[in-house]
């Protein structure tokens, strides 16, 4: 356990954010073979995952790092009505080609307010709220996400400079506020659908998100219509 680098708001002082790795094991998948070693936030006692490319980074380039937050609904039920799920495979097959990690951060669930509180704010956001809109009337946060466990643990995998995989300029901000440099940022945009494009076009518009919210073809090929289920929280 070891003392993480995150700076205090006045930053001047590094507040300590002790976590813990355990072994290193094999992980083949659908998306090629990777090693996964499991992470204990001692803080908050969430436990993380990281899944990496065993094979370094091309041309000596800063290994591609993926920060993905738990979703259950869409990386596990492959739920339209985000892009989570279709972000979690793209990243894990650049990443097993290019080289780096993918940290999986559990309890971050509706960007930090808990699976209970997503699928009220999905009620809320079927009677016309947007996702900003339904965490307000929650009384919750926009954005509950804590990144300070995730910088710590690339610093303990020897990852200081990285090309961050993420269409957040949010993520950039407070990755080098944990001492993680972000060297590049490259695009994890999947083509949008009839179910999320409300909600893609609110983290574009409210969250500075950078995405050109490209569409997939539906039926005649023309851009889908808005739907009633097209707000997702992650």
């Amino acid at each position: 356990m070891t003392a993480s680098t995150t700076r205090s708001s006045d930053d001047t002082e590094p507040t300590p954010h002790p976590v813990s790795g355990g072994p290193i094991v094999q992980l083949p998948t659908a998306f090629g073979d990777f090693v996964a070693q499991a992470w204990t936030d001692h803080v908050t006692g969430v436990e993380h995952l990281a899944v990496s490319s065993p094979n370094p980074p091309k041309d000596g380039q800063a290994p591609l790092v993926r920060l993905h937050s738990e979703c259950l609904t869409g990386d596990v039920f492959g739920s339209y009505r985000c892009d989570c799920g279709e972000q979690l495979a793209f990243a894990l097959e650049l990443i097993h080609a290019e080289g780096g990690t993918l940290l999986y951060l559990r309890g971050q669930e509706g960007r930090g307010i808990g699976l209970a509180n997503k699928i009220k704010a999905y009620a809320l956001q079927e009677a016309g709220f947007d996702t900003v809109e339904a965490n307000e009337q929650l009384g919750l946060p926009v954005d509950a996400r804590s990144y300070s466990a995730a910088g710590q643990i690339l610093a303990e995998m020897g990852l200081h400079e990285v090309r961050l995989l993420s269409n957040n300029p949010d993520k950039q901000n407070r990755l080098a506020q944990a001492g993680v440099s972000v060297v590049e940022m490259v695009p994890t945009e999947v083509p949008s659908r009839e179910q999320n494009l409300r909600y893609l076009q609110t983290k574009k518009d409210r969250m500075d998100h950078r995405l050109t919210l490209e569409t997939e073809p539906v039926g005649n090929g023309k851009t889908p219509s808005r739907s009633p289920f097209d707000n997702e929280q992650d």
